[in-house]
């Protein structure tokens, strides 16, 4: 040892060197390696003559035979070599202990083997009571303790040759050459000189090892665990099948068979489906029935013998009970009830449903899908509902083919085998939000569903046999057909199923909304009941939308504040009124627009169609001394602003019939503004309502106050027909205006208003702007 001593005095030593394959040597390592290799031979050699010290290092890659400098780290181990054995075949085994690190600082020579200088390492000295060293031995320790728990390759005396050591760099190469971990992570030990940096790296290798390893075993235990099930299994089964045999008792399949193809015999289906079933039977009774394949097989014959192939509702088409159910079921929505009455007395005569589908279009909340329901009520029909909101996978609607494990049927022939009959009524339910990606498109799915002439041999890919839907009535609701493709809204019938107005609201709310919030929350008629007022109030200040959905949410919530006040101790009855309303539910939500106040110049009211209903829309407009700009605010669309330049194109061409300045769009800027700026406005309707306010501005004309209008407008002046009517007018009559200018082509339109906001109203029927100033303009 004291030889060993004085190498790490040396500064520079030459050794014959030898590079391992697949292996590192650290300092204080007893261990023994083969060689065969001529180089290696000799420079063995060399070093037994001389004083037995030889510098090990590392290939950089094993695989290589012939290694040059570069092909080995210049930084290893200087060993002395302690034995050394001839083996059969010119290799030789060789034992050896690590004395110290070393680097290259220079090859001698190659040939017949390395000769190379090398500088012997000294490790920095650590203080015996360095409490940072001391912490890190002990959690390596701890660390390694549980590796060698954990890993079977190595044998538990290991840690306690190693827990002996105190010194840090000692003890970190001595663990070090026990782990099975790459090469490269070995010489990196190997190269940190510092044993406390070097104490770091290795515990975050045994860390990483032990959570490998841990995976490894868990890995390991659950496939042993499920061999050893399947095993069980097995052998129960086989214990089962000879005790059955020993009583007599034979668990063939030959009865499921036998059931099988009674049901098969009883069914009414065409020659190629029967066949087609019966093969499969035959197939499945020579499968070993333990076996997946099995299952599968046994899964698809009782899916398609379980479909109502015979089955189906009577129909019974009463036009006047039908009547009844749809006014019992809703209220209002004369011209829906009308014509899905016409659609009935149609399959009545015909005895067929071959004929478009009904789509009910209409915003949320106004009975669409509850129409549906009513319809299949009134005929004594089952009803199957299917929602295609975000359904993107085309096998939802064909399912999916038995090729794939985990294969079902598409929810449509999912859907009619739980209803029972092949001849229920079919809601498809939000077809506006159909999608479609990568795994197919739905809606060209759906094509064939909805086509009389395609679905009586509608083939779902699970099945693989044709399946007659053309007695299915089928019926779709969207909120918008904007964005039904064309194909598919070309085989439907739209019918528009308007907002409600509030007349029709506090109806629905007392026959219908509040008796079954009374009952759902516990209450009786001698607990809580409301005023048409507190209705009102509900309607006009707590919920904006075009049906009832939200009514009957804030109707169940003044049920629930009532139902607690009950439950308390305060059996008084509840009466809701509007005041009741606000100290139920806290200050108004909403606030529609009333007209007050003077004849103002600039400011015209408009008429406004939304997803929740008609709404007012006042339009202000002002001119400053500028350079003709003109300038939009309010969030307006590109089609608003459009109509606002068509406006201004349009004053420009008759400004001297109209007393205005022929240079007005040159010495003056012109500002429109639409409050409640946060709100995106867009459309044409707004047109004629723009241009008049400008032209109030430029004339310094007033504008009637009591007066709203709306229409499109061309450059020639001429007023073009919009949508909506209905529901503007119904705003403009709750705003409480009493007179409406509406496009002349928009006269069949008033026939679809409320009478009774009708016999309120005055509706003046304009051709051109001209017509629209002779009524809102107050000329002195």
């Amino acid at each position: 040892m004291d030889e060993d001593k004085n190498i790490t005095d040396l500064d520079v030593i030459e050794l014959p060197t030898i590079p391992l394959r697949g292996l590192c040597v650290f300092p204080n390592m007893v261990l023994h390696f083969d060689i065969g290799r001529e180089k290696s031979i000799n420079a063995l050699e060399k070093a037994m003559i001389n004083n037995q010290h030889i510098f090990l290092t590392s290939q950089k890659d094993e695989n290589t035979d012939l290694p040059t400098p570069e092909d080995f780290y210049h930084l290893g181990t200087i060993g002395k070599i302690k034995q050394m054995l001839k083996l059969p075949g010119d290799s030789i085994r060789v034992l050896v202990e690590g004395v110290c690190r070393g680097r290259i600082e220079e090859v001698g020579h190659e040939v017949p083997y390395f000769k190379c200088s090398i500088a012997p390492i000294r490790e920095p000295e650590i203080l015996k009571d360095d409490p940072e060293a001391e912490a890190l031995m002990r959690t390596v320790l701890s660390n390694f303790d549980e590796y060698i728990n954990i890993n079977q390759n190595l044998a538990p005396e290991i840690f306690a040759s190693v827990v002996t050591i105190e010194d840090p760099g000692r003890m970190s190469d001595m663990i070090s050459s026990h782990l099975e971990i790459k090469l490269d992570k070995m010489q990196l030990l190997l190269e940190t000189l510092d044993p406390k940096e070097r104490l770091e790296k290795l515990n975050e290798i045994l860390l990483k090892e032990i959570e490998i390893l841990n995976i490894e075993q868990d890995i390991s235990s659950k496939v042993k665990s499920q061999i050893n099930k399947n095993q069980r299994e097995y052998y129960l089964r086989e214990q089962m099948r000879a005790i059955q045999e020993e009583l007599g008792v034979s668990e063939d399949v030959e009865d499921e068979i036998a059931g099988f193809l009674d049901k098969l015999n009883g069914l009414e289906v065409e020659e190629k489906t029967k066949d087609k079933i019966e093969k499969e039977i035959k197939r499945f009774s020579k499968m070993q029935q333990s076996s997946a394949e099995a299952t599968v097989s046994r899964n698809y014959i009782e899916t398609i013998l379980a479909l109502p192939w015979n089955e189906e509702s009577k129909d019974n088409i009463d036009l006047n009970k039908a009547e009844d159910i749809l006014n019992e079921d809703h209220y209002g929505l004369d011209k829906v009830k009308e014509r899905v009455l016409e659609y009935l007395a149609v399959i009545r005569l015909s005895e067929s449903l071959k004929g478009p589908i009904l789509c009910l279009v209409g915003p949320p909340g106004v009975g669409k899908t509850s129409i549906a329901k009513s319809i299949a009520r009134s005929i004594d029909r089952e009803f199957v509902r299917m929602s295609l909101g975000g359904v993107r996978d085309e096998a939802e609607i064909r399912g999916h083919r038995r090729t794939y494990i985990g294969a079902i049927p598409g929810r449509i022939i999912n859907a009619i085998k739980d209803s029972g009959v092949k001849n229920p009524v079919f809601l498809f339910d939000e077809v506006d939000k159909i999608g479609a990606d990568y795994k197919g498109d739905p809606a060209s799915a759906l094509l064939e569903v909805l086509d009389p002439e395609q679905n009586k041999d509608f083939t779902d890919h699970y099945l693989e046999v044709p399946f007659d839907l053309s007695k299915v009535m089928f019926i779709t609701t969207a909120n918008t057909t904007d964005t039904i493709p064309r194909p598919l809204l070309d085989r439907m019938e739209v019918i528009e199923v308007s907002g409600y107005t509030e007349e029709e609201k506090v109806n629905i709310a007392r026959k219908y909304l509040v008796p079954k919030q009374i009952k759902e929350n516990g209450l009786t008629a001698k607990n809580i009941s409301f005023t048409e007022q507190g209705i009102r109030t509900l309607i006009n200040y707590y919920t904006r939308e075009s049906g009832v959905r939200n009514l009957e949410r804030e109707i169940g919530n003044l049920c629930r504040k009532v139902a607690r006040n009950y439950v308390c101790g305060e059996t008084k009855k509840v009466s809701i009124s509007g005041k009741k309303v606000q100290e139920f539910l806290g200050k108004k939500k909403y606030h529609y627009d009333i007209i007050r106040g003077e004849k103002e110049v600039g400011v015209t009211t408009g008429l406004a169609w939304t997803i929740v209903g008609g709404d007012t829309l006042f339009i202000e407009t002002t001119a400053v001394p500028g350079t003709g700009k003109l300038v939009l605010t309010g969030q307006l669309g590109d089609v608003m602003q459009e109509s606002a330049k068509a406006g201004i194109s349009y004053i420009r061409s008759v400004a001297t019939k109209l007393d205005i300045d022929k240079e007005f769009y040159k010495k003056c800027d012109l500002h429109i503004h639409i409050p409640e700026g946060a709100t995106p406005k867009d459309g044409p309707s707004a047109g004629v309502t723009m241009c008049t306010a400008i032209i109030s501005t430029l004339t310094d004309t007033p504008v009637r106050k009591d007066v709203a209008m709306t229409g499109e407008i061309t450059l020639r002046g001429k007023v073009l027909p919009v949508g909506g009517i209905r529901e503007k007018v119904l705003a403009a009559h709750r705003a409480g205006i009493r007179k409406v200018l509406l496009p002349k082509d928009n006269e069949p339109d008033i026939a679809e208003i409320p009478e009774a906001v009708i016999g309120e109203m005055e509706f003046v029927l304009i051709k051109s702007i001209n017509d629209a100033l002779k009524h809102a303009l107050i000329k002195e």
